[in-house]
């Protein structure tokens, strides 16, 4: 029997995400993988699955597959939305089986932009270099999936599940990231104006980064840096003045300075964000 999924509607925007390509940085190679890692991990948590093990981020809903000939269990996290199979609501974080056949559709989320489809087994397209992920910048990976793709689930593991339910984030009100100044704050006339006032999050923003609207910080000299590696969650000033927050798909620096970065643990977070939503910034000391 065929252990797989087919895609009848993908929404905005569907891609097959696992926790991505590390290690590879060093020959030009980023690593991707899900945007909201903790969603991810929750999913495969949920479902007995390695926590590595790819699922689908749909943004902002719309994500509808059928089950094919052996029925799968089932686990929805990240934005909290509306779950169903064939027309009965099983609701978001909570492990649901689909028979046979049926259709599992994502509702459009209250709040929040991605949401995380986790099939016990794990989604099994071809891996590249090492992983399932989908990277929109360097088009690495699956591309973004098409009504009437059929996606292979995995073997599941031999233990079940220890839960049949996790908790949902609350992804409502005004976010605070946490971030630690540096390396190059000192190319900024003013980096504390980043933690001085809210900033709004623009209609340009994507997987590659979170592009902020509001002010713009002023550069403290008229130089250009090396290209350099970036980690995401790093805060980059372009010469518009306008922050950029580096999400899953970002690239290397581009000559552009790096003023602050954002605590790992927050840049789930920060993934979730729509635009239009405020979002601040705190400053911590290194760990």
């Amino acid at each position: 029997m065929t252990r797989a999924v087919r895609v009848h509607a993908t929404g905005p925007l569907a891609l097959v995400q696992d926790l991505g390509r590390s290690g590879l940085s060093g020959v030009g190679v980023g690593r991707s993988g899900a945007a909201d890692r903790g969603a991810l991990r929750q999913a495969n948590r949920a479902l007995a699955n390695p926590e590595h093990a790819a699922a689908v981020e749909a943004t902002f809903g719309g994500l509808e597959v059928a089950v094919l000939d052996e029925g799968v269990w089932c686990c929805v996290t990240g934005a909290a939305c509306a779950v169903q199979v064939d027309g009965r609501d099983v609701g978001s974080h909570a492990v649901f089986f689909a028979e046979p056949g049926a259709r599992i559709v994502l509702g459009r989320p209250g709040a929040g932009l991605r949401s995380y489809l986790g099939v016990r087994g794990g989604v099994s397209p071809g891996e590249v270099l090492g992983s399932r992920s989908s990277d929109v910048l360097s088009g690495l990976g699956p591309p973004p999936l098409e009504v009437g793709d059929v996606l292979p689930v995995g073997v599941p593991a031999d233990r079940f599940p220890h839960v049949d339910s996790v908790t949902a984030p609350d992804l409502a009100g005004e976010v605070v990231l946490r971030a630690v100044r540096g390396p190059r704050d000192g190319w900024v006339d003013d980096v504390d104006a980043l933690v001085a006032a809210p900033w709004s999050v623009t209609e340009r923003s994507n997987r590659v980064g979170m592009r902020l609207g509001g002010h713009a910080l002023r550069p403290a000299r008229d130089q250009e840096l090396p290209s350099e590696g970036a980690w995401r969650g790093a805060v980059q000033v372009p010469p518009s003045g306008e922050p950029v927050l580096f999400l899953a798909d970002h690239p290397v620096t581009g000559g552009y300075p790096v003023v602050a970065v954002v605590v790992d643990a927050d840049v789930d977070r920060a993934a979730q964000l729509r635009p239009g939503d405020p979002v601040r910034f705190r400053w911590v000391e290194a760990p």
